[in-house]
Formats: C-alpha cells, structure tokens, sequence
C-alpha cells in the first residue's frame, strides 16, 4: 500500500473490527500442562482460575507497621493526605472515602477499609474497580496513536504503574508530547519451531493498518489510554524514564509509592496470612530462609514486637540490601539479613570441633557460624579490634568478659555484651548502615548449626504460576514443574534439620502448581515421620488437593494428599470471592527427631 494513502479513521476501525479495542486475555498453557491442571482441578475450575490469572485483583492489600502506627491512624492519615494535598484524583491515583458512616467527603470507587477475616487486624483493604470499557475513538477524523508495550511492561501497568521506557516495543509514527495514545499489550505467540517469541522488533513503526506488527494478535489486549511524556524519537533514544503517564486505565488501582514510608507494606494477602501462621513469638529465633525483598521477613519482626532475633536469607547481594532497606525503614532491629545459599544453609556439626571450642562455648560457635570473617589480631590469649569510628580497640580473652578500652584513656574500661560486640563487628566491616552508606557490602554466612532455630519460614521459589495478573503461561512444561518440585525438596530437607525438636515450619509458594504444593507436603509427611500437620489461623484460603495424578505416560505418579490432611493445609485460589493470588501454605509441627 501507498505510504501517502489516508489511514483509516478510528470509527472506520471500530466498525470493521468491532471489539478489537476491549481487554479480553486468553492465558495460554502448554497443552500437557493444561492437560495436567485440568486433571487436578477439573476442566471448568482450571478454566475459572486461568482466566482470574490473567485479571488483577480488585482491591490492594495493605499491612500496617502496627510498632509505628495503627491501622486506624493509617485510615485518618490517608484522609488527610488528600484533603491537605487537594489531590483531585488522591495518592498516585487514589481516591478515598470512608465506608463507613461519617462524612462521606469523596464517594469514589476506592474505599479504605479494614480487612473483613480474624486474625488480620492490622490489614486493610484498599477497593480497585475494573475492568472498565475503555474509548480509544476520542478523534473521530484521525487515526488512534498507539505503542506496544512488553508484557512484563504490561502486567505492571495493569498493578498500576506507568509505562517505563525499557516496556515500548512499538509506536505509531508522529507520536509527540503530549499526544494521547492507546496501550495495547504484544504477548508471547507459538512458532514453527517450538517455543515462544514475541517476534516484533523494538522500534517498530505502527500505521494504524492491518499489515502493522501484530494486528491481530493485540485485538482485545489493550489495556489503557495515556499521555505520551516524551515523543516516538525521545522514547526509542534514552535509556529510561516514562514513556507515556496512563490516564485512563481497563483496572483502577491505587499506587502506594512514596505513602507513609515505613508505616505501611503493600502486601498479598496470603503472604501476610503466612507471616501469621508461622506465630512468631517475642523472644524466638526465626529463620526466613528465601527472604527478598523482606515483606514477611518485617511481618515476622513485627509481630514479635521487634525481640528476638529474624534471621533473613537471600543468595542475592542486591535482594539482601533491600531487605536491610527496608528494616531500616521500618524501624525494626531484630533482623539480620546474609548472602547465603539456602540450599547450603545447614552447618555441619563437625566444624565446631575444627574451630577448636569446648561444648559450652555453643553461642561463640554460632557468631562465628552466622558472621562472615572479620578482620583481628590474637596476642596473648586475647583478641583486639579496633574500632575506627569510636577511636576505641575491644578486648577480649577466653576467659574474661569483653571489654571497651579507650584508646585516649588506657586505664578506662567498658564491658560489653556478646550482642553489640557482634553487632560492632558488622559495622566495621560494612560501613555505618545505609542512612550514611559508606559501602554496599553485605555479610556472607556460612551457614547455621542444626536446630538452632525455633521456628523456621520457607516460602520457596517456585513456577510463580499464582501470580496475577498473569497474560502468558507457556514456558513451564510439564517436566519444568518437576523439577520445581525437585528444587523445593531439597530446601525443605535443609528446613528439616534447622528447626529445632517442638518448633514450627511452614511452608508457602505463590504457584497454582499441585506437584509443589501437595506433593512436597506429602514427601514430607512420608520422609519425615516427626513431622505433622499442624492447623493454621488464620484460616482464610480452602482446603488443598486430594488424590493423584499420573505423569509421563504413566511412567511417574504424583501422590497428593488424604481428605483429613487436606483440611489442614490452606490453598488460595484465584476465582475464588477472596479475589487473591494463587498461593499455598502448610503449617508442619517439629516432633522429637530420629538419631
């Protein structure tokens, strides 16, 4: 076609393609996954939870920092944030009214109030609404301006987000400031060689034709309409920044960013379900074995009132570092956050004899265990550190208390507890703390002794198969689940041996996946005679999947597990009215363990 012919307009679009421009995803599923689920489930509600994964949910769920505030104060302070500001559409677009009673200054659509289950009174709930029909069509004469965006970009935007630089794969030609255009989603598509691929190239000029990059394949996936901040050029010329600002949105959902830092978490709720199901107690040793990016790890500090001692592990340096950032907003000083490898997380008993310590020396064992190496001279049977920020060297021997010594006042001494000469340790060695960061460095762990921990959190990495919302499933085989499920095993086999006799493990995925769900319960219940299931409170999601299933032509059967257990472990499912992400949790009680 001529390139100077006239694009059609947008009401000829309209007509010849009559709900192209409409948000109506359809999840795609690898056929013997599908296939798999559907046997699990059942055809019909495998179909209601594949299609409530491709939605958000309709509301946020916000956890209060209840050390910090209330979630009453909360209420008022977000009433008052927008009164004060003259926002006219509230916090990053929210807008909040009060359900009940009282003046009902703004009667919006979003409405706070405090999460309806037992158990969860420091939640609140904040309403969304959507999905709305959406008008593209607002210049008759002219043709819609529109950009594609990734689908990662997409299922943000959707959570309520902008759209970012690094998400636009295509934009229509003229594209300038201030232009309004509409945001249509490219999802992964099958090809001829098996697999997935987007199979668009960045940059791409869109005409408004039927020949543009894929046409089609965007019908019913467009997911808002917004102001362009920088023109088609500038989009494809800079590294980063906004792209376009949504003004109009299929999903009407509040953005927290930069709102009541450190007073309040945006959370799923069946992750702040998990934290309270764990029943951390003041004074415990908890241990969070895949930590990042810290949500539950501060639940749990929170919910022990900030005394004992969180243990927070993440293989990952930057993941560390936002867990420590995130305490500190907080204000929390219970957690220690370390780069370890959760798969290496148990210590061996052995070791304690190699470093050369008698059997009453257990905590100095520990410190050692826990801390990464540090820098220190022995002389004389006695150990001196110097502490460059105080100007001050501590002292210790094998046989007398630790103690401050003045570097300016010799004579001068301070005794001092295991805790803060720990805690002056990691100081030295990673510089005074992110409020004036000197550094980026975090502490390595070697590991921990067995039955050190009295309670003990796996929320395992997983397939992710419950997050939501959800526009592309097509990656994960059948024999990738497996192997999921392979990788969950031996992390909860390090669990095993962390927790001490008469503690607690609970263990959660956000996947709708049974094989590891059910499938790891029932390894554990079978491997682990000391191990039961506990009842959990509180008790919001169903009840899990009974049964099996035979895999692989009947070469591998999945076990899952008996009505009574079922009962006892809590499935989240998306269909349901909790409207939640696909989540699982188990409770497991630690009995006397086998020699």
């Amino acid at each position: 076609m001529d390139s100077s012919s006239p694009s059609p307009s947008a009401a000829q679009l309209a007509a010849s393609d009559k709900g192209r421009y409409t948000f109506n995803p359809k999840l795609r599923w690898q056929p013997e996954v599908e296939e798999y689920f559907a046997a699990a489930y059942g055809r019909d509600r495998f179909a209601r939870i594949s299609e409530a994964l491709a939605h958000p949910s309709r509301y946020s769920c916000i956890r209060v920092n209840t050390l910090k505030s209330s979630p009453d104060a909360v209420m008022h302070k977000l009433m008052d944030l927008v009164c004060e500001n003259g926002l006219s559409d509230g916090i990053n677009g929210l807008e909040i009214g009060q359900q009940n009673g009282g003046d009902q200054s703004h009667e919006r659509s979003y409405l706070v109030q405090k999460c309806p289950y037992a158990g969860l009174e420091n939640v609140l709930f904040v309403q969304g609404s959507g999905p709305h029909v959406l008008h593209y069509n607002s210049q008759p004469d002219h043709s819609v301006k529109e950009i594609i965006v990734s689908r990662k970009c997409a299922e943000s935007v959707l959570r309520g987000a902008q759209v970012y630089v690094p998400g636009v794969l295509a934009c229509s030609a003229h594209v300038e400031k201030g232009d309004k255009v509409a945001v249509s989603v490219a999802v992964e598509q099958p090809v001829k060689d098996s697999g997935w691929a987007v199979g668009i190239t960045r940059g791409t000029v869109l005409q408004g034709l039927q020949s543009d990059a894929h046409y089609e394949e965007r019908k019913g996936l467009y997911i808002g309409q917004g102001t362009a901040v920088m023109s088609r050029s500038g989009i494809f010329r800079v590294p980063h920044g906004i792209a376009v600002e949504m003004t109009e949105r299929v999903y009407k959902l509040p953005s927290f960013n930069d709102v009541l830092e450190g007073e309040i978490f945006l959370q799923n709720l069946p992750s702040v379900v998990a934290a309270r199901v764990l029943d951390p107690q003041p004074g415990e040793r908890i241990l969070d074995m895949c930590a990042a990016p810290g949500g539950k790890t501060t639940a749990i500090a929170i919910l022990m009132r900030d005394k004992g001692e969180v243990i927070a592990l993440d293989r990952s340096h930057n993941k560390v570092m936002d867990i420590l950032k995130l305490a500190s907003e907080m204000d929390l000083n219970c957690i220690k956050a370390y780069k370890l490898d959760a798969l290496k997380s148990v210590r061996k008993t052995d070791e304690a004899t190699n470093i050369g310590m008698a059997d009453n020396h257990c905590e100095a064992i520990k410190t050692l265990a826990e801390d990464s190496d540090t820098c220190h001279a022995k002389v004389d049977g006695r150990t001196t550190i110097v502490d460059e920020d105080s100007s001050a060297t501590v002292v210790q021997s094998e046989t007398e208390q630790p103690f401050f010594v003045d570097d300016k006042n010799p004579e001068s001494k301070r005794y001092v507890s295991k805790a803060e000469l720990r805690k002056n340790l990691r100081r030295m060695k990673n510089g005074p703390g992110r409020n004036n960061c000197s550094g980026g460095r975090v502490e390595k762990a070697k590991g921990f002794f067995p039955n050190s921990f009295d309670r003990v959190l796996l929320d395992a990495p997983c397939s992710a198969l419950g997050l939501r919302p959800r526009l592309f499933a097509g990656e994960e085989t059948l024999q990738s689940l497996k192997t999921h499920g392979r990788y969950q095993r031996r992390m909860f086999d390090q669990a095993v041996k962390l927790v001490r006799p008469g503690g607690v493990i609970v263990y959660s995925t956000c996947t709708i996946n049974p094989g590891e769900n059910e499938a790891l319960v029932r390894y554990a219940l079978d491997s682990y005679k000391f191990l039961s299931l506990a009842s959990q409170h509180p008790k919001v999601g169903g009840s899990g999947i009974v049964g099996s299933c035979e895999l692989f032509n009947k070469t591998y059967t999945e076990e899952w597990l008996t009505e009574d257990e079922a009962e006892l472990v809590q499935r989240f499912d998306p269909s349901s009215p909790v409207d939640t992400i696909g989540f699982f949790i188990a409770k497991f009680n630690v009995g006397e363990k086998e020699n």
